[in-house]
């Protein structure tokens, strides 16, 4: 993930408000987006047996795991050597106990295929290091299971490692509402435009302002506002699907909805449904009962076009726009706009 695409988000963020902390259940929303976004793990597979190679190479599938293929035991270490992978599929104990043998800050998961799944070869390749063995001829299910597994603890570490990177400034959760933070917007908004575009899927973005909500603080005290925020950024996501759409406090007052493979017209409807979510019951305000409304802006891309630079931001601007649209047309609206390839 290029930097750029995340400074150009927050500078376009820089005048809006930001909070750190999280709780249990935000921590692991906000780890369940990274994961999605991150681009399948890097394998190496590496079989001494020819025919077992190319059909590992078919049986493996590309939204799995991103796969390089070794002809033998030295181009495997060569490759090893080169560029670290994660996951390592192979029937060569030798290789297995080579990789161990190595000093090196990061261990891969290793997955031994058995030619025969018989206790005495599974035991041959634990011994040499694998964490997990597999027989060649087993059912798909098991095999995929097996594979699923590697993947899912590589994707977790390399979440981990992201974040100790980041060395804690991605601080995930706004204290206040506890939606996702305005950094963590700011990180991973980009990261979910490129994983759209690397599969052409579609996705939208929604931007959402309280109305009048300087008058609410002016007149109630922003102890009043704190409590409407408290039960804002939660209503919102009560009405999204879970671990897939997620919210942000980006502001303020202003929040950013991220609608992941959702199309221009659905995510027209799901803003109109977040409207009227707002609008239907009161809010506490200081032991008072008080309407509140919100506007929306949406920018819709029914396929995330490959290739365009700076489209995060691009995105971001058109939502923006809407949005002042819709608050310039009397609040308490949605205003939308697709989005398509410079070419559409």
């Amino acid at each position: 993930m290029a930097g750029g695409h995340t400074t150009v988000i927050q500078r376009v963020l820089e005048r809006r408000g930001q909070r750190p902390p999280a709780s249990d259940e935000g921590t692991t929303a906000t780890v369940a987006v990274m994961v999605r976004v991150l681009p399948p793990p890097k394998a190496l597979l590496a079989f001494q047996d020819v025919p077992m190679r190319a059909f590992m190479e078919r049986r493996v599938r590309p939204d799995m795991l991103d796969c390089e293929s070794a002809a033998d035991e030295a181009e495997a270490l060569r490759c090893f050597e080169a560029e670290f992978r994660p996951v390592v599929l192979t029937d060569n104990p030798e290789l297995v106990r080579k990789i161990r043998a190595r000093p090196a800050q990061r261990a891969p998961y290793i997955l031994y295929v058995a030619e025969l799944d018989e206790s005495a070869e599974r035991e041959a390749g634990l011994s040499a290091g694998a964490d997990d063995c597999v027989g060649r001829r087993v059912s798909d299910q098991e095999f995929e299971a097996r594979v699923g597994a590697a993947k899912r603890i590589a994707e977790l570490e390399a979440v981990l490692r992201i974040t100790l990177a980041e060395n804690r400034k991605l601080s995930a959760t706004d204290d206040l509402t506890k939606v996702a933070s305005r950094r963590f917007f700011g990180k991973h908004f980009p990261r979910e435009v490129e994983r759209a575009a690397r599969y052409g899927r579609a996705l939208s973005l929604a931007l959402c302002d309280i109305d009048n909500f300087k008058k609410i603080n002016d007149t109630l005290g922003h102890a009043a506002g704190d409590d409407i925020l408290r039960q804002f950024g939660p209503r919102l996501q009560r009405q999204l699907r879970k671990g897939v759409d997620w919210v942000a406090r980006i502001g303020g007052e202003e929040f950013a909805i991220v609608m992941p493979e959702t199309d221009y017209q659905s995510a027209v409807g799901v803003a109109r449904k977040l409207r009227a979510a707002v609008g239907h019951a009161a809010f506490r305000a200081t032991s008072k009962k008080l309407e509140v409304t919100a506007s929306f802006g949406v920018c819709g891309m029914d396929r995330v076009p490959v290739g365009e630079g700076r489209l995060a931001e691009r995105v971001m601007k058109i939502a923006d726009a809407a949005l002042y649209r819709s608050k310039k047309d009397g609040r308490n609206r949605v205003t939308a706009a697709i989005l398509k390839g410079r070419g559409g």
